[in-house]
């Protein structure tokens, strides 16, 4: 079986089945075997994994995955790949691959299946236009996942890990944060890809916890919480959590939680961690 870790061999494919990229689906395809044998070091695969693969592309990836794990699910949106697919994985019998979308697939239904309900691993190339979506949908899904190891835009990789006070900090930080570690394993260059990407990427593994790091009586609340303050990041805590009418709290409510974890009231959100953002909203409820 072909190396598609190879770009001649990507190249070949492509033409053999005369594929047209989508842009509406975002595909990339990786060409750079280095890069590969990066993402599974990081993804720690061995031969008792099941691993689940979104886009899989012509099964580049797929191949690599295939070589190390017991069993890879391969969910591909584009069914112009199917074709594709059941020819560049045919020597391998531990692939199931899927024809559907990722944000509608059953992922708990998918684990007990296929691994007894245990924990899986995730690895993948995303799609950029649809990075958070999926990794969030995942992240909240309370389907027993192990770890997510993806390729995604570097700076959504940057925000993922940013720490407080830095500009990539947000809501996209706290809420991986709050689910998983997230560490980069890797920078990757446009021309690893075909086509080649307008914007550079990163390899960032997330190591799913048991356990979130922080407590807090209501982690939706608390995430309501920080959307509206990173929503206007340059207003002081106080006002943006009192100019979202969504929240409810006023103004008092607000100073009064600041005042009791002993905080400036002119302290900006942007500054506060995890475990800040925990016990403002445990706080916020008391009162």
């Amino acid at each position: 079986m072909a190396d598609l870790g190879d770009p001649q061999n990507t190249i070949a494919v492509l033409q053999k089945y005369q594929f047209h990229f989508q842009k509406k689906f975002g595909q990339n395809f990786l060409i750079d075997k280095r890069v590969l044998g990066r993402i599974m070091d990081a993804a720690e695969i061995g031969k008792d994994d099941c691993v689940i693969e979104v886009g899989p592309g012509i099964g580049t990836m797929t191949q690599y995955l295939a070589e190390r794990a017991r069993e890879v699910v391969a969910v591909e949106i584009d069914k112009m790949l199917i074709p594709i697919l059941e020819d560049t994985l045919s020597a391998y019998g531990n692939v199931t691959v899927l024809n559907e979308d990722i944000l509608k697939v059953d992922i708990g239904a998918l684990v007990q299946e296929k691994n007894h309900g245990q924990p899986v691993k995730l690895v993948a190339n995303l799609p950029y236009y649809i990075t958070t979506p999926i990794i969030m949908g995942l992240l909240e899904s309370d389907v027993p996942i192990e770890s997510i190891t993806v390729m995604v835009q570097k700076e959504v990789a940057e925000r993922m890990q940013a720490k407080p006070g830095t500009k990539d900090y947000g809501a996209l930080s706290l809420a991986v944060q709050y689910y998983a570690k997230a560490e980069v394993v890797a920078n990757v260059p446009q021309n690893c890809f075909i086509p080649r990407p307008q914007v550079g990427s990163a390899v960032i593994r997330l190591t799913c916890y048991e356990k979130p790091p922080v407590e807090v009586k209501d982690a939706g609340r608390m995430f309501a919480v920080i959307r509206a303050v990173f929503n206007q990041r340059r207003k002081t805590m106080v006002n943006s959590i009192a100019n979202a009418k969504e929240l409810g709290v006023s103004k008092e409510q607000a100073l009064s939680a600041l005042e009791r974890m002993g905080e400036s009231q002119t302290v900006r959100g942007e500054t506060f961690s995890l475990i800040q953002f925990a016990q403002f909203t445990d706080f916020l409820l008391d009162s």
